[in-house]
């Protein structure tokens, strides 16, 4: 049973009640992320959801962690480029509690001093960790090269200059603008009541003041630049970015099976030559992101830096076959199923509808539906993947790449 309410206030709230479980997950997503920063603001998003765990009116950073764990309850939070969520799963009887505690430090974060200047070397230990992670590097440099230094190319950690200098006020004047009643969604999913999930919706968030909401329009154009970073490490990184369809955007189940059939899984293409036949790789995939304006299909893979230009033409030839020789009706049905099974295995978890249907209600003002978009994928023909597959332009591909190679990688 799904139901949807508006809170007086704008607060949109949206319930998937899960009958049979013992559980319930709870999230607050907020449409804000890199992508609606400036230069100035750039990485406040996240270093805000940070900040919100580290103290409130009533508890002390210590103390709101000490109150979950009472309780046998889980909370995190993360920042995209988009939205920003914060969310608690708990026993379904420890749910009011939860929700409480969740609400608190979402709605009554003081932002201590001393709080910001401890939590400011934690996340620039963070930066420093991505600069060591060199796959997760060569995807932030992707994103660059793709959407250039703004919107979907910022960095969700920004840069340690901007972190090194936000202040209370900084954060007070980013959250007032953002983080009003009408960009904002509470998402129940799990055991618990329709009726029960709205009054704590209410209870909570029903007295959060109104605020005149603005929308923080985005000049969204893909490039097609190559970036490289030497850096001297055991394994060369590439990735291509292909321009791909926007989230509302009716192709993209075709997509997401075009994606199943190129790099998404053990049979994959990329992964049965690329690893498989040639060895040149442990890791070697594709991923799809689809966002307001437009999204972008990505090919990754981590090789030894002597064969780096052969695991990169093996990967272009890929692209290149499937282009030429298109897929077979086997292969085809194969990646449908796989589509098909992932929103499947979603629906019994309640982290992950919680999550799908906040997002939904967040980007679309509507309840998802999951029974249209098991049609809408069953509806699928090989015609359809056929045409995403012919619009793989490798002349449209941004590149990125990072490691101890004597050149950037290229496609053409």
């Amino acid at each position: 049973m799904v139901a949807s309410k508006t809170l007086s206030n704008g607060v949109r709230v949206v319930v998937k009640q899960m009958e049979g479980l013992l559980s319930v997950t709870m999230g607050v997503l907020v449409g804000t992320g890199a992508a609606f920063e400036t230069d100035a603001e750039d990485g406040i998003s996240h270093f805000i959801e940070h900040m919100q765990f580290k103290g409130t009116e009533k508890r002390t950073a210590f103390e709101i962690s000490d109150a979950f764990d009472a309780i046998g309850a889980q909370t995190n939070a993360f920042t995209g480029k988009d939205m920003t969520c914060y969310y608690c799963k708990s026993t379904s009887d420890h749910a009011r509690e939860a929700f409480a505690l969740l609400a608190d430090l979402f709605l009554n974060s003081t932002f201590p001093e001393e709080e910001m200047a401890r939590e400011k070397g934690v996340v620039l230990e963070e930066i420093n960790m991505g600069e060591d992670t060199p796959e997760d590097l060569c995807l932030d440099l992707l994103a660059r090269a793709a959407f250039g230094n703004e919107n979907y190319g910022r960095t969700i950690l920004g840069p340690a200059k901007n972190v090194k200098r936000f202040t209370r006020e900084d954060i007070f004047r980013y959250k007032a603008e953002r983080y009003c009643p009408q960009n904002i969604v509470v998402s129940f999913a799990g055991n618990i009541g329709i009726d029960e999930a709205t009054e704590l919706a209410e209870e909570q968030f029903g007295g959060m003041p109104s605020a005149p909401f603005r929308a923080r329009p985005k000049q969204v154009a893909m490039r097609t630049d190559n970036l490289f970073k030497r850096k001297s490490i055991e394994q060369a990184h590439f990735a291509f970015a292909f321009p791909s369809v926007p989230r509302d955007d009716r192709r993209v189940p075709a997509v997401q099976v075009m994606n199943a059939v190129l790099g998404g899984g053990l049979s994959s293409r990329l992964f049965k030559r690329v690893r498989e036949e040639l060895g040149l790789a442990y890791s070697v995939y594709s991923y799809t992101s689809h966002y307001e304006e437009t999204g972008v299909l990505a090919v990754y893979a981590g090789v030894n830096p002597a064969k780096a230009e052969d695991a990169a033409a093996a990967t272009v030839s890929v692209i290149e076959e499937l282009r030429r020789d298109g897929l077979g009706e086997e292969e085809f049905l194969r990646g449908r199923e796989q589509l098909k099974a992932g929103n499947i295995f979603s629906q019994e978890n309640t982290s992950s509808q919680m999550l799908i249907y906040g997002k939904q209600m967040l980007y679309r003002n509507e309840l998802y539906d999951f029974e249209r978009r098991m049609e809408e994928i069953s509806s699928l023909t090989r015609g359809d993947v056929m045409r995403e597959i012919e619009a793989l332009d490798l002349s449209r591909a941004a590149v990125a790449s990072v490691g101890k190679l004597p050149r950037p990688i290229t496609v053409r």
